[in-house]
């Protein structure tokens, strides 16, 4: 497999404790060369915020599995094209992911007898093969990704309305509009997807450039860890540190993907 990923979640200090679950959620799908991750922050101020969190990222990462099955049988899908999306068919794409995100938040809401807003969360998606990645971000959190050769880049400035702890989430009126894409070319060999609970520590906030400090030890451990969801150790200790706890009480995901091409034929 060439590409090695793992996403983990841990409850934030805060939210113990309230005596309150963990309202993150993150996921992944290795598809032959694509590999797809979604992270999810379920709003603090929403009653089931958590199955928000899940059912968003669950519904995008389906959605997204779809299509590339949809494009394997057309025989012109993402591993053999080496050309990327546009920025247009990636906001195509991204949109019709996320109104049929919002159709299951509703329909869950309906079923159970929630609000629709009991269910708010953010969602950050991204779709990476060995030559490119789209990514679309609804709210806080960020993702960095690191190509060949480069420096670590966040694709989009953390969103933060005119009040702490303000932003977007899916269930908001403005979601659609409030939509961001983003498409990069390149060799992409590292990308870590976060909520905004690791902000703090991972984002220089005077410029919104990723610290490389703390990004690196993780690209490290994921290319020196031969099956990541396995081992995690590492990353579980990390999550649960005082250090970070110091830091941030607040719920945390992170999703981390490399890129190995020691068997890569192309």
């Amino acid at each position: 497999m060439q590409w090695r990923a793992i996403a983990r979640s841990t409850v934030g200090t805060s939210h113990i404790k309230k005596q309150m679950p963990c309202q993150d959620y993150g996921g992944y799908k290795v598809l032959n060369n694509v590999i797809i991750g979604a992270v999810a922050d379920g709003a603090g101020s929403a009653k089931y915020a958590e199955i928000g969190a899940k059912l968003a990222v669950e519904r995008a990462l389906g959605f997204l599995t779809n299509i590339e099955r949809w494009l394997q049988k057309q025989k012109h899908f993402w591993q053999s094209h080496p050309q990327p999306l546009s920025e247009e068919q990636a906001s195509k794409i991204f949109t019709k992911m996320t109104k049929k995100v919002i159709d299951a938040l509703a329909t869950q809401a309906a079923r159970d007898g929630y609000l629709f807003e009991d269910l708010a969360c953010t969602l950050l998606v991204f779709v990476a093969t060995p030559n490119w990645v789209a990514a679309m971000q609804i709210g806080d959190g960020f993702i960095a990704v690191r190509c060949q050769q480069e420096s670590y880049q966040l694709l989009f400035p953390p969103d933060k309305g005119e009040y702490v702890n303000e932003t977007t989430f899916v269930t908001s009126a403005n979601a659609l509009r409030s939509l961001r894409v983003e498409v990069i070319t390149g060799k992409s060999e590292y990308i870590f997807a976060a909520t905004d609970g690791l902000e703090r520590v991972a984002i220089k906030m005077s410029d919104f450039t990723p610290f490389a400090p703390f990004f690196a030890p993780f690209e490290e451990y994921l290319q020196e860890t031969s099956n990541p969801e396995q081992e995690d150790t590492y990353l579980m200790s990390f999550l649960n540190s005082d250090r970070l706890n110091s830091r941030t009480d607040d719920d945390k995901t992170l999703l981390l993907c490399c890129y190995d091409d020691n068997s890569d034929s192309q």
